[in-house]
């Protein structure tokens, strides 16, 4: 029993753990995203002020192709993000799954256990009534 006990505190943190992984990833790939966001108008206000918008022109702002490769790296990282994002809920399904499982089996033990403490406690106050019944019964005759 007690080694079951063991068991489920450990699949909880497990659980625990792949959840932080998961909100983890999710704002790093919000706060990547916010950052994209940030560099498209960043770009958009460099063309506006160059007054080109065609990335081949000779007049394109250099800082607006710098900001274009770096949104475009962040862009990447999110697509990776979301492969890993992707990783990490399928762990946390099978770690919950996992969890499940154990507290499914403690459970079960749980009410068997109850189940024949009732019986047991049953058995002894009809022992009980029954001897009682059977005094009363001999101080009758």
């Amino acid at each position: 029993m007690r080694s079951r006990k063991t068991l489920i505190q450990l699949r909880r943190f497990e659980v625990d753990e792949r959840r932080q992984t998961v909100a983890d990833i999710e704002t790093m790939m919000g706060e990547l995203q916010q950052m994209v966001v940030d560099l498209e108008r960043q770009i958009q206000v460099e063309q506006e002020k160059a007054g080109v918008d065609d990335i081949n022109h000779f007049a394109y702002p250099t800082f607006a192709k710098a900001a274009i490769q770096r949104r475009d790296n962040l862009k990447n990282s999110v697509r990776d993000l979301e492969v890993k994002l992707e990783e990490a809920r399928d762990q946390l399904a099978e770690a919950f799954e996992e969890l499940k499982k154990v507290e499914l089996i403690e459970e079960r033990d749980a009410e068997r256990i109850r189940t024949q403490t009732a019986a047991r406690e049953q058995a002894e106050l009809d022992e009980i009534g029954l001897m009682r019944n059977m005094r009363l019964a001999g101080d009758s005759h």
